[in-house]
């Protein structure tokens, strides 16, 4: 399978390109990785073909022996199965392409050699999280998505505002990641061993048991579920752990691709893939799962339809796609929930590149109040943003031809109907709305960057960029105009380019365009049968997650109602966009002025961020500065160090006093010690 050098050469690639970095040159970092992962893909894509064959069969390949501690023994083994197989081709695919698309968008960065340094290192961090043997192989690529995120999203590190969402990101990761750390001791704890076959094979046995936690004593796989569940919650962006996904805009667009399509944040879906046998064997885990997935996919899709920044606009919708997975999980639809995942990362790596494509000839211009009329300029980014748009909206025709996402998205949301349980039923009318919101931001998109008439010469950046002005890479304080997304300035509405001209993207970002559009149109046609198909299902996926046949079954059969209803609403959601971004371009306006308070919520995403500062951070600045101030400096250096020092300072000067250097002084002395030995040898 030659999985050895599908996850190796990454590493190696980003070895060379990171130590070398100035001294090898920026054409020659970029050859390298560039070349390392297009070799990883071109090696995964024939495991993948081979397991969907039936040619190739579940094998574990040890590299070297890692940990001997008492009962915990742990070798560094490489696993390949189907589940491992349909990572592997998302994340050398996307990253490969992302690579490539890189040539063209970084082409006047300083800092090259880094930057494709830290991408093939996210990309290895990743390809060991997948290939995971064991718990602990599996943590040791969970934290490395996280350092290489940090590295990436803070990669322009001159920006403060990088600076903050990199840590940011971090900090809510490690949240999640304790939560993550404790499932690992726990499982280790109950079964004794980290190896996830044998967990996996020993967890029905535990149904039923009880462990000691915070002071009473609960379901044992409830808990264990739970707990790892917070992992998944931190690094797939779900509702509680999201508020760094958007910020996580402030890295380069290629890296906002790579985090969002392939990478990160589809990590905690896999996790909980993987471990399937195990929350199958708790429904309270399943539920919350299911519930947080839904709650997830709507409050990120509410939020989605008031943004103006592009990349905001997807980043939202990506969090809200990781919420129809995890819904699809928790009502057992575990095919379903990966056949998204898979989907999902052609059509949003081809949006994010697209989006990128359009900064790119807008100067990095980000807001798209300051668009329109763009379809005419750079005609190909056009078509495959639409080919995007449809795919993540779900256009298609029952038995004939459906773009990526009318099979993925439809399956989950017939799914969560078909399991017939009350946490189903409420993510099923959750996730149908959701939908028609999916609909409106995406065709909202479409409308106000690519029609009406120009409103490039409202941009301040941009017209900054013509005169001269520039910087390469703004922050959106730089742009002109309020990150936030507030309402344009007055002038904002004035028609015109102002002298812009927006052209194409060269042809290394074009080509990974062209590459996805492919894969956003025909990899739900072509590939839907042994995601979802019963008896295909079964043999394709071969135990690598639990496959619920019977829930397939009850897929089909659900009333005509439940498989019309995506496309109603996805209909529904572009006669609104179309009504309000074509047609009558005041209803935005006038929405707002009738619904304020709604518009001001959304636009501040629920007050999330507001709300963190107030019960979180604030407080921990709070106690900061009260421990560094009164607690270091007023104590522990004043009685310490410090008090010390003032001592010695003090006795130093008493005795300099003494040491005069005049015999006079010196035979004072020794009469006064003379004096008081005498009076010492008189009273005693």
């Amino acid at each position: 399978m030659n999985i050895q050098l599908i996850v190796f050469l990454p590493l190696l690639a980003a070895a060379i390109a990171g130590l070398g970095n100035r001294a090898i040159g920026n054409t020659a970092a970029k050859a390298i990785t560039t070349g390392a992962l297009f070799v990883s893909c071109a090696l995964s894509w024939p495991v993948f073909l081979g397991f969907l064959s039936g040619g190739l069969q579940e094998q574990v390949v040890t590299v070297l022996p890692w940990l001997r501690s008492g009962d915990l023994v742990v070798d560094w083994s490489l696993r390949v199965d189907t589940l491992t197989a349909v990572m592997l081709i998302v994340v050398t695919t996307v990253s490969s392409l992302v690579h490539l698309y890189s040539w063209g968008y970084m082409a006047e960065d300083d800092s090259q050699p880094r930057f494709f340094a830290y991408l093939s290192l996210f990309t290895f961090a990743m390809l060991m999280l997948v290939t995971a043997d064991n718990l602990i192989q599996m943590f040791f690529g969970w934290e490395g998505v996280g350092l290489a995120s940090y590295l990436l999203i803070g990669f322009w590190y001159q920006k403060p505002s990088a600076n903050a969402a990199a840590i940011k990101a971090f900090v809510v990761n490690r949240v999640g990641d304790f939560g993550f750390s404790l499932g690992i001791f726990g499982t280790f704890l109950i079964f004794g061993t980290v190896s996830i076959p044998e967990i996996l094979a020993a967890a029905p046995g535990m149904t039923g048991s009880t462990i000691g936690f915070l002071g009473t004593r609960f379901d044992t796989m409830t808990v264990l579920c739970l707990l790892l569940f917070v992992g998944a919650m931190g690094k797939s962006a779900q509702l509680g752990l999201h508020t760094w996904l958007p910020d996580a805009m402030e890295g380069p667009t290629p890296v906002s691709a790579l985090i969002h399509a392939a990478t990160m944040v589809t990590a905690g879906v896999f996790m909980v893939c993987r471990l399937s046998p195990m929350f199958e064997t708790s429904d309270t885990a399943l539920t919350v799962v299911t519930f947080v997935g839904a709650a997830t996919a709507l409050f990120a899709a509410t939020v989605g339809t008031v943004q103006n920044d592009i990349k905001r606009v997807i980043a939202y919708s990506t969090c809200s796609q990781l919420g129809y997975m995890f819904f699809a999980a928790g009502v057992g639809a575990y095919g379903a929930a990966m056949f998204h995942l898979f989907t999902h990362a052609f059509f949003k790596a081809l949006l994010f590149l697209g989006a990128g494509s359009v900064i790119h000839a807008m100067h990095h211009e980000q807001d798209m109040r300051f668009y329109g009329g763009l379809r005419k300029s750079i005609p190909l980014t056009y078509w495959a943003m639409m080919a995007g748009t449809l795919a993540i909206t779900g256009v298609g025709v029952i038995g004939v031809f459906g773009f990526a996402g009318f099979y993925s998205k439809d399956a989950i949301i017939e799914g969560a109907f078909a399991a017939g349980t009350t946490a189903g039923g409420i993510a099923f009318f959750v996730g149908v709305f959701a939908a028609l919101l999916t609909s409106f931001y995406s065709w909202r998109l479409v409308f106000l960057t690519f029609f009406g008439k120009p409103r490039w010469a409202a941009s301040e950046h941009i017209q900054h960029a013509l005169h001269g002005d520039h910087h390469d890479h703004p922050s959106d304080e730089d742009a002109g105009h309020d990150p936030h997304g507030h309402e344009a300035p007055a002038h904002a509405i004035k028609e015109g380019t102002g002298g812009h001209h927006p052209h194409e993207s060269p042809w290394p970002m074009l080509v990974p365009l062209i590459v996805l559009t492919i894969g956003a149109i025909f990899a739900g046609f072509v590939f839907h049968g042994p995601f979802l198909e019963p008896g295909e299902g079964t043999a394709f996926w071969a135990g690598s997650i639990a496959f619920d046949e019977h829930l397939m079954h009850a897929i089909h059969e659900v009333p005509l109602w439940v498989k019309l209803s995506p496309a109603a609403v996805m209909i529904l959601g572009f006669l609104i966009a179309f009504a309000a971004y074509i047609r009558d371009t005041s209803i935005p306006d006038r929405f707002v002025g009738q619904f304020g308070v709604l518009y001001k919520f959304l636009l501040n995403k629920w007050y999330f961020d507001e709300l963190y500062n107030l019960l979180f951070v604030r407080p921990a600045f709070w106690f900061g500065r009260l421990f560094w101030k009164k607690g270091d400096e007023a104590t522990i250096d004043r009685f310490g160090p410090n008090g010390v020092a003032a001592v010695a300072v003090a006795g130093n000067r008493l005795f300099t006093r003494l040491q005069s250097g005049y015999l006079y002084s010196y035979a004072f002395v020794m009469l006064i010690g003379l004096a008081a030995a005498t009076t010492w040898v008189m009273a005693r």
